[in-house]
């Protein structure tokens, strides 16, 4: 008697007709987000929760005022009103990555992670490459007038990698910029002294703008 092979199982096989009604329905965009949902953040530009390095909250007497190209001079950080001997924290949790004398005055560093790193001066420290601190964390001590003589300042830059970031943006302290009104003297100066065809540009409503 002949022994037939067994039978593969049946496959299940959609006419033509229902994957052109299915189709579509696939290549469909999902359904839309409720009413109440938030989209999704852009990335930001500076993590959040960063802290001043003074307190209470420094007043900042040098800007932040970066060169054209890196190697030019400039200032790469903002200086914080201080006093001899202020207690300088931690803006964010890190490890100290430097913490010696560059040239003649004492600096400490802290890499924050993701490429980020604050650095310090005059600030003497007893904490060493490898050691960890947190946010608000305590780290040295601001030793005199090395930078902003004859006052005293904290000098605090930060830099993501190679480049050096205001740090001021990480604290949140960078105010929108504002267009004033311009006086009513400098406004009809300005409009004497226009060309003809622009003349009634600029007093539109009996207001000049002005940049």
């Amino acid at each position: 008697m002949a022994v037939l092979p067994p039978r593969s199982p049946a496959r299940r096989v959609l006419p033509r007709a229902a994957l052109v009604l299915l189709l579509p329905a696939l290549l469909l965009p999902g359904p839309p987000a409720p009413a109440g949902a938030a989209p999704a953040p852009p990335a930001a530009t500076a993590p959040a929760g960063w802290a001043w390095p003074l307190l209470p909250r420094p007043r900042v007497v040098g800007a932040w005022a970066p060169p054209a190209e890196r190697w030019l001079r400039g200032h790469r950080g903002v200086d914080l009103a201080a006093g001899p001997g202020a207690v300088v924290r931690s803006p964010a949790d890190g490890t100290v990555s430097w913490s010696g004398v560059v040239v003649d005055r004492p600096v400490l560093t802290v890499a924050h992670g993701a490429g980020l790193r604050s650095s310090f001066e005059p600030v003497e420290s007893s904490l060493r490459p490898g050691d960890r601190v947190r946010r608000g964390q305590a780290v040295g001590t601001l030793r005199g007038r090395d930078h902003c003589d004859p006052g005293t300042c904290l000098h605090w830059g930060v830099r993501r990698d190679r480049d050096y970031l205001n740090p001021l943006l990480f604290v949140g302290a960078l105010e929108p910029s504002v267009l004033l009104p311009v006086p009513a003297d400098l406004a009809g100066r300005r409009r004497a002294e226009a060309p003809d065809g622009v003349r009634g540009l600029s007093g539109a409503g009996g207001r000049a703008g002005g940049a």
